[in-house]
């Protein structure tokens, strides 16, 4: 994904092949009479259909999953099942926009289209979205590692209750697996070669998957909950009744979390840059299958989840699982699968944000190992601190799911194709360009309203569970 080596005085606004078909214009140019022509990167594309799926699948599939049966329980089934269907064509739709407007002028990242699109502060802007949105995503990874690894030390050693050892405090926790396991990741010069852990990764989640469905025909409602948790008396008569819609103060959170859950939108350009035989049409046949896998994925983890603990779902489902029995064998190997697909899946995310900061920093530096591993190390530190110090996982969630997530999927979007599109291509007034438009809206409108509720569900002080976190 990497794609330090710029020439240098370059202009990456290269015109659009011509006499090539739009769909079939390639971003990796070739030698063209003996003349080598401008490159992002001097990786030639060679990651196959396959892989560029397991990456862009791994960048869309995060620990958002863990909350959707929480989100289900506080929408209702039909409610959820329609805000994720319009969230999941949305995201093909966005992704159709940045390929389009990345074709015209033959700039392969994100960064660049903003600049292209609003001159240096587009750039800029791009780039501080895309920081920090991933910056949130790395951290809600390694929160669920600082959360659920020490539940699996203490399963391993047959405990029912956290002890105040080291190995079992999830602060050091976190240090040790990104030094002995994040940190060689990210080190990696291309995102290709990460397309063997993306592939584990999501094996992980899909066994995760089949735990859960598993799990809901064999655990009863209400819970027999576990010695070491009180049990939480019934609330109403359809406890374990399943809802279709309902409309409560955490309702607020379920458009932020199903946007955030979607975002792979930095992801999209640097896959298609190292995709073998890259053309728009087999980009975004990438883009469809990775959004609509992950659909099926987050849809049947969140009903599934959601109907074996109805109204007592938490924040987090694998505490809730702990409810019924913390020594749990099935579960311990999902909690172990899962830690495996989010960890793999912070080096997918960091690579984005050290493009983004070698694109504001150093636009027309050479590729060098030293800047590579020392941004990679200021990075890893930054979100560990922010993991030790911040003591809940759902706020970084509803925040970064309200801002920098409409933001990477509808509105940049709709503005770069708005503004990069020649006017002779596609007039103002076009039905292509009035829908980027209307897109656009719709994203300010999602933020606008999220933001209010999740801070009037702030104001408003009421206790909200946590999971765990």
């Amino acid at each position: 994904m990497e794609m330090e080596k710029i020439t240098n005085g370059m202009n990456h606004d290269g015109a659009m092949e011509a006499g090539i078909p739009p769909e079939e214009e390639k971003f990796l140019q070739h030698k063209d009479n003996d003349l080598k022509r401008p490159q992002f990167t001097d990786f030639e594309g060679k990651t196959s259909f396959g892989m560029s799926v397991f990456n862009l699948s791994n960048a869309i599939m995060g620990s958002g999953i863990l909350g959707l049966a929480y989100a289900m329980s506080n929408t209702g089934i039909v409610l959820f099942l329609i805000l994720l269907t319009c969230i999941a064509c949305l995201s093909c739709y966005s992704i159709h926009l940045l390929l389009c407007s990345a074709g015209v002028v033959g700039i392969r990242a994100y960064e660049q289209l903003g600049q292209r699109a609003f001159g240096h502060p587009g750039k800029i802007l791009a780039a501080v979205i895309i920081t920090l949105h991933n910056i949130g995503a790395m951290s809600s990874y390694l929160f669920i590692v600082k959360s659920e690894l020490p539940l699996v030390i203490q399963a391993f050693l047959g405990q029912t209750s956290i002890t105040e050892n080291w190995f079992m405090n999830g602060n050091y926790l976190i240090i040790i697996v990104t030094i002995c396991v994040i940190f060689p990741l990210a080190t990696m010069k291309h995102l290709g070669y990460l397309g063997y852990t993306s592939g584990f990764s999501l094996s992980c989640m899909v066994f995760f998957l089949s735990a859960v469905i598993y799990k809901k025909f064999n655990i009863a409602c209400p819970l027999e909950t576990f010695g070491n948790f009180s049990a939480t008396p019934p609330i109403s008569e359809d406890t374990c009744a399943a809802k279709y819609f309902t409309i409560n103060h955490e309702t607020a959170y379920t458009i932020p979390i199903l946007a955030f859950a979607f975002v792979c939108h930095p992801e999209v350009l640097p896959v298609y840059t190292e995709l073998s035989n890259p053309t728009k049409r087999r980009m975004q046949t990438i883009g469809n299958v990775s959004v609509f896998g992950m659909f099926i994925m987050y849809f049947f983890t969140a009903i599934f989840g959601y109907l074996t603990f109805y109204g007592g779902t938490e924040a987090e489902l694998l505490h809730t699982y702990s409810r019924v029995d913390p020594l749990d064998t099935l579960i311990l190997c999902v909690r172990l699968a899962v830690l495996v697909a989010v960890t793999l899946t912070v080096p997918v995310v960091l690579f984005p944000i050290r493009r983004a900061l070698q694109q504001l920093l150093f636009p027309e530096k050479p590729f060098h190992w030293l800047r590579h591993i020392a941004i990679a190390v200021c990075l890893l530190f930054a979100v560990n601190l922010l993991v030790i110090f911040v003591p809940n996982i759902r706020d970084i969630f509803g925040i970064t799911g309200a801002t920098t997530a409409p933001t990477l999927i509808f509105i940049l979007p709709g503005l770069f194709y708005i503004r990069i599109i020649p006017k002779n291509q596609e007039p103002t007034r076009s039905r292509p360009k009035i829908q980027a438009a209307c897109f656009t809206t719709l994203g300010f409108i999602f933020m606008i309203m999220s933001l209010t509720f999740i801070i009037l569900d702030w104001i408003s002080g009421e206790n909200r569970s946590l999971g765990g976190h």
